[in-house]
C-alpha cells in the first residue's frame, strides 16, 4: 500500500495465490482470536483484502458493525461479495489508511491481517496513534503478520522467505517496503499493551492480541 502501491490486480486472484503458498495457514492464522471477538459491537478492519476474514467475522458475530477501509476498489468489490447477505453491515471506505480520519469512535475491535507489513515502522506508530483516539476503553486490537523468528529456522528459511515475498509484492503491486515494520513497538509507543499471542509455523505467523 506504500507510495503508489496497487492491489487492483491480485484481487480475483489473491485467495488461490495464498492458498498455492501457504495453503489455509494464512486463514487460520486470522481465525486465531475469533472467539475474542464474538461480543464485539463496533469493529474496524483495515486492509483485509479479498474479505475473507469480515465474511467469517460477520457469520460469528451477528450483532457486529464494521467499517473496513481499502485502498483497492477491486479487493473492497471482493470483500462485499463474500460478506453475500451480511454485507448490508459493513461500511466500506476507499481510502489510503495512512491519512484515513475515523467518522465515529468507540471501535471495540480493531483488525489488521497482514497489513501491517504494507507499512514502515513509523507509518505503524502514526496509525495506531491516531486510531487510538478513536477507541472504546476496551478495545481489542488484533493482528496478524509475518515474522522473522530466532533460531536457524527464522536465518535459513523465514527470512528468505519473507524476502521473496516483499520482492514478488512489489513487482506486482510497486509496493515500496521491502522489510517488516517493528510494529510492536509502535503499538507499544501508542500506548497499547501486549494481551497475548499465538505463533504458528515455528514462529513465521503470528496472531496478537492488543489492548489498551
Amino acid at each position: 500500500m506504500t507510495g503508489a502501491a496497487n492491489f487492483d490486480r491480485l484481487a480475483r486472484a489473491y485467495r488461490w495465490m495464498e492458498a498455492l503458498t501457504f495453503g489455509s495457514l494464512l486463514m487460520r492464522t486470522r481465525c486465531t482470536m475469533l472467539n475474542e471477538m464474538k461480543d464485539c459491537r463496533r469493529a474496524l478492519v483495515l486492509g483485509d483484502g479479498d474479505g475473507r476474514f469480515t465474511a467469517r467475522l460477520l457469520e460469528t458475530s451477528p450483532s457486529i458493525l464494521i467499517d473496513a477501509v481499502d485502498a483497492s476498489a477491486a479487493m473492497l468489490a471482493e470483500l462485499r461479495r463474500n460478506a453475500g447477505p451480511h454485507a448490508e453491515r459493513v461500511h466500506m471506505h476507499l481510502a489510503d489508511a495512512r491519512e484515513w480520519q475515523p467518522m465515529r469512535t468507540g471501535y471495540d475491535l480493531i483488525v489488521m491481517h497482514f497489513f501491517l507489513d504494507c507499512l514502515t515502522s513509523e507509518e505503524v506508530h502514526a496509525l495506531a496513534a491516531r486510531l487510538r483516539e478513536a477507541c472504546a476503553p476496551d478495545v481489542r486490537w488484533v493482528v496478524s503478520e509475518f515474522a522473522v523468528p530466532r533460531g536457524w529456522f527464522g536465518a535459513v528459511l523465514a527470512r528468505p522467505l519473507v524476502a521473496l515475498l516483499y520482492r514478488t509484492f512489489g513487482l506486482l503491486t510497486r509496493l515500496r517496503v521491502r522489510r517488516l515494520p517493528d510494529h510492536r513497538s509502535a503499538l507499544v509507543k501508542a500506548d497499547f499493551k501486549l494481551a497475548g499471542e499465538t505463533r504458528l509455523l515455528h514462529g513465521l505467523l503470528v496472531s496478537e492480541l492488543w489492548r489498551i
